[in-house]
């Protein structure tokens, strides 16, 4: 793992001066709540009549938060009335209209609201130290995700789509009446020459005239010198690595002079028509930047290791299919690093590339923001990269990403006070922020179970009817919309499993940063590995490895409680029991979620090179014979076809062939090194012998550069999603499914 350090950190010391605010409220608060716990431990009498009135407030709240006196059956009505209506809604408007999402959205913010009014008026237990600290450690707990997942809803309400906007403004570029020049520049830091070649071979094959592409290297590598050379592309570097990323971008922009200002990471392949349907939005000179959606041509470590390619969706389609869209419409787009475009006199005028922060692209999609441009998201696939190859480079990213992020509290671009931003942008960009708190929330909710067991704790003081009528609907109505707001990008069991893989880093990660903001620098993502085993990563597992075996033995004494509570049960001991019934569930969907999370740090082995389901029809000349085939799958290093015609079984272990996709018209010289028979005709796999440049290029642009080849796939269901966890469970990969060939297949356009 490379670490590129910031040497140069003078403006980064005086933001932190100037606004080191954000650590000192933190640690009062918390100052602040530890003196009032200890005050309440031992027993001063200001604090606890403080505490004992909140408890009698509790005990008696509001009358309309009673639950009606009527039969269990009636207080289910709300829920499935309320669910009737939002599952009629979305099944008449399949892809959210502008009506049924409002309505939708407008259901989950009342319901929302009414939760919380009821957790925070009915349901505290402050009747002692140990049950309060408890208790309103949870309440705070739920009321961090409560909060962002509140402004979510609201912004929610009015949602971007540009497609029909893309589609006129390409005409005037495709007819060629605006075509403005364009510096493409591919930052890299150590990728290998084979990414970096795809990615140029990408930016060459764009279907636009007045580019030029710059290879901005690092690392100044002689190697990767010839390679631009040989490409045709401009090299640059620096006498430094100063500010990472940042620096580089800067560095280029002063030596260079496009109208427009294109940015691909070294692992990104652009489709033809990237330029053609991003450079028309500048028509408009209030545009700044156009950012769109980050692809990937082979597959993310978490569908990898649980053995799910091509059924779940990678971990950022969330963000891109929900998050950029209603940011679009709060005029507050999140500039992600790669696969952009931005206007040059606009950046200039903005200081260029923001470098007190890991965030760059963030800090400066806001700085365009808050000098009055517009910034565009136009949610199509016109590129994709390289996901983190294993569980370790996926968590290095994601907590480059989270530093980077609350980095803003720290620097002159912080969102929440930077001047010129409305309040709808700052809300939006709070959201952001507070995201990445919620990873707190997530291991509380995962160590408040063994409260119940091993303390005799009960943070929530509720009965069952009033489960029934407070938290069923509003549990189950986000539930059934879950999915159908995010765009299908993911199910609402499996985002939580998701979010369990790494809490415990990204927790510690937050805490971190809120007191030394600048302590760790950028640290590149390793691209370009290859594993041929399993391994286990122990550093990330070891926390929920704890945290499954104590959850086992809290979910054992719970039930056991539960089982003998019986006739000798006294009318004291059933507010106890209630909570301890709530307990056992709750330590019993904790220690799957755990499950499947230490499943997800399994590396599996995984290939080099991306293969790709595509078909096309070629010609194999074998020997003095000529075959007929179809392609059911190709790489850049191979093929896999079948031929449309009997043959005789080979002799030879490698047999040399000649292999022409007709449509490309594209030849290519190989060895068939296995052969099997599906049904009558044979399937053949060939490896490729060593390309020529004009071939690779060919071969690349088929394989990446294809405009509409990375299709939109959709997660499973609640329902089907709960069956996928209970076969992940029951049939991990480690155990069931060694055979890896599908783990490096992508799907792609026939």
């Amino acid at each position: 793992m490379i670490s590129q350090v910031d040497s140069q950190g003078v403006d980064r010391r005086r933001g932190v001066r100037r606004l080191r605010v954000a650590t000192l409220v933190l640690v009062g608060i918390f100052t602040l709540c530890a003196i009032i716990v200890t005050a309440w431990f031992t027993g001063e009498d200001r604090v606890s009549e403080i505490f004992a009135q909140i408890q009698v407030l509790q005990e008696n709240p509001p009358m309309w938060l009673a639950v009606p006196m009527v039969m269990g059956e009636y207080l289910l009505a709300p829920t499935v009335v309320l669910f009737l209506i939002v599952f009629i809604v979305t099944k008449i408007s399949p892809q959210p209209r502008v009506w049924a999402r409002q309505l939708v959205v407008g259901i989950l913010l009342i319901l929302t609201m009414r939760y919380i009014l009821w957790r925070s008026l009915s349901t505290l237990n402050v009747a002692d130290p140990l049950n309060g600290v408890f208790s309103l450690g949870l309440f705070f707990f739920e009321g961090l995700i409560l909060l962002s997942g509140t402004i979510q809803l609201f912004l929610m309400l009015n949602v971007s789509d540009r497609h029909s906007e893309a589609d006129q403004c390409s005409l005037s570029v495709i007819d060629g009446s605006f075509t403005p020049t364009v510096d493409i520049l591919i930052p890299t830091y150590n990728e290998p020459e084979f990414i970096l070649k795809r990615t140029i071979i990408g930016c060459q094959a764009l279907e636009y005239p007045c580019k030029t592409i710059y290879l901005l290297d690092d690392t100044k590598r002689p190697e990767i010198k010839k390679l631009a050379q040989k490409l045709g592309c401009e090299y640059i570097t620096r006498p430094n690595n100063n500010y990472a990323k940042a620096g580089n971008l800067n560095h280029a922009i002063r030596q260079t002079q496009g109208e427009l200002i294109v940015v691909f990471d070294a692992d990104f392949v652009p489709t033809k028509n990237f330029l053609t349907r991003t450079v028309g939005f500048f028509q408009d000179n209030s545009v700044a930047l156009v950012q769109t959606p980050q692809s990937f041509y082979n597959f993310d470590p978490i569908t990898r290791n649980l053995g799910l390619e091509n059924i779940l969706t990678s971990e950022e389609e969330v963000f891109y299919r929900q998050i950029q869209p209603i940011r679009d419409a709060a005029g507050s787009v999140v500039c992600s690093g790669t696969s952009f475009v931005v206007r040059r006199s606009a950046l200039e005028m903005a200081g260029g590339f923001v470098t007190d922060s890991l965030s760059e692209d963030y800090f400066t999609g806001i700085r365009l923001s808050a000098q009055g441009y517009r910034l565009v998201y136009l949610n199509e696939k016109l590129s994709a990269g390289l996901a983190a190859e294993n569980i370790a480079a996926h968590a290095t990213q994601r907590l480059r990403w989270a530093q980077g992020t609350l980095q803003g509290f720290f620097i002159s671009a912080n969102p929440l006070t930077i001047p010129g931003l409305t309040l709808l942008q700052r809300l939006a960009h709070l959201e952001g922020l507070l995201h990445w708190f919620t990873s707190i929330s997530r291991v509380g909710f995962l160590i408040m179970p063994l409260a119940y067991s091993f303390l005799n704790i009960i943070p929530i003081r509720a009965t069952i009817p009033e489960l029934l009528y407070f938290f069923l609907p509003y549990y189950l109505v986000q539930l059934t919309v879950f999915a159908w707001l995010n765009g299908r990008s993911r199910s609402a069991l499996l985002s939580d499993v998701y979010s369990l893989v790494l809490c415990f880093p990204l927790a510690l990660n937050t805490i971190q940063v809120m007191l030394r903001p600048f302590s760790r620098g950028f640290k590149v993502t390793p691209k370009g590995t290859t594993s041929d085993r399993y391994t286990f990563n122990w550093k990330l597992a070891s926390p929920l490895i704890i945290l499954f075996i104590a959850t086992a033995i809290s979910l054992w004494r719970n039930l056991g409680m539960c089982i003998v509570k019986g006739a000798w049960v006294t009318s004291e001991m059933s507010q106890h029991l209630e909570g301890i019934n709530l307990g056992w569930i709750w330590s019993a969907y904790n220690l799957i979620a755990i499950a499947i999370a230490l499943l997800i740090l399994i590396d599996v082995p995984n290939d080099l090179f991306a293969w790709f389901y595509l078909r096309r029809i070629v010609q194999l000349k074998i020997a003095d014979q000529t075959f007929w085939g179809i392609t059911t799958m190709l790489s850049e290093v191979g093929a896999e076809v079948i031929l449309t015609q009997s043959i005789s079984s080979f002799s030879h272990t490698v047999i040399p062939v000649t292999l022409e996709i007709m449509e490309e018209k594209l030849t290519l010289i190989g060895q068939i090194i296995q052969s099997r028979f599906d049904g009558e005709f044979p399937t053949l796999r060939i490896s490729f012998e060593t390309l020529d440049l004009t071939q690779q290029c060919q071969l690349i642009e088929i394989l990446f550069c294809r405009p509409g080849q990375w299709k939109i796939q959709n997660t499973p269901g609640e329902l089907a999603s709960l069956f996928l966890i209970f076969k992940i469970l029951l049939r991990p990969r480690v155990l069931f499914n060694r055979n890896l060939s599908a783990s490096a297949i992508k799907v792609a356009q026939v």
